[in-house]
């Protein structure tokens, strides 16, 4: 195995322990090969979650509870080659005036959902950008070994700057 050249052998047995402790306190059904109906019904989940703007995230035979409201969805995964569709610019800014009115009018209640909507819109537009653009890697360089004041214990060790 693999991990076997990196971890000592102590850790692989520990692990390899606490997953047979694991599934001893589990019902085996659960560990059982599922059926050719099971397994397709699994996959079929997964195709079921992509919508026009992104792929829901939700988990397998989940019912979505935001009602198909995908566009403020925290489980959607945006595409970025759908921004286009997914309007958010339009959403935000529409929810923005919404959120003046209602703190125009004293409802205090719509304000505080209205927040809710335009938080989520601006994290939607944030992965978009995330995603399309792959984040913004930064370089840290190469630690190097830098000859110490050693004692007589260490004469010949360098330590990490």
């Amino acid at each position: 195995m693999v991990c076997q050249a990196v971890y000592p052998a102590g850790t692989t047995e520990a692990h390899r322990a606490f997953i047979a402790r694991r599934r001893a306190t589990r019902p085996s059904v659960e560990y059982r090969t599922p059926t050719e109906e099971e397994w397709d019904a699994f996959l079929a989940h997964f195709e079921k979650r992509k919508v026009s703007i992104g792929t829901c995230s939700r988990a397998a035979s989940s019912p979505c509870i935001h009602e198909h409201a995908c566009d403020r969805c925290s489980l959607l995964r945006p595409d970025p080659a759908q921004r286009g569709r997914l309007k958010l610019k339009e959403i935000r800014d529409n929810l923005i005036a919404r959120i003046a009115e209602a703190q125009r009018e004293g409802w205090l209640g719509a304000v505080e959902g209205l927040q809710v909507s335009l938080a989520g819109a601006g994290e939607k537009l944030a992965q978009l950008d995330r995603r399309a653009y792959g984040g913004t890697a930064i370089n840290l360089g190469m630690p190097r070994i830098v000859p110490a004041q050693p004692s007589r214990a260490e004469e010949g060790r360098g330590v990490l700057e």
